[in-house]
């Protein structure tokens, strides 16, 4: 087991790591709209923080050596589904032809108040 650590992507604001490294598997804690630089919530629209959060988890993918082509399944929990529709969105133009398996989930409340957090499993 490795622990995978970027100063690209927000520190970790709890007991946990950014992302682990089991075997040929990532796991990737999930991840909400923080700037890296400033570790600073970003708040603003569902669109702002969405981009936010697959850039975070993309810089600890580069981190580990990969890239989005390689994650194999995110869960994506929402402060409201009626954001779905514009999740789905940037979320495509991300992933574009590469279509990890996934779940969506609304949840009654995020850390900091997000509207959206990630979390991801890619596969070496």
């Amino acid at each position: 087991m490795q622990i995978i650590e970027t100063d690209k992507a927000p520190r970790a604001i709890g007991p946990y790591s950014q992302a682990i490294k089991y075997e040929n598997l990532i796991f990737i804690s999930g991840q909400i709209a923080i700037d890296p630089e400033s570790n600073q919530f970003i708040g603003g629209g569902i669109e702002q923080q969405t981009a936010r959060v697959l850039e975070n988890i993309k810089a600890i993918l580069q981190e580990a050596g990969l890239n989005l082509d390689h994650v194999v399944k995110t869960t994506i929990y929402l402060k409201n589904l009626e954001d779905f529709v514009v999740v789905n969105q940037i979320y495509s133009h991300y992933f574009k032809d590469h279509r990890p398996a996934r779940a969506t989930v609304e949840v009654s409340r995020l850390p900091k108040d997000a509207l959206i957090e990630i979390d991801a499993i890619a596969g070496l």
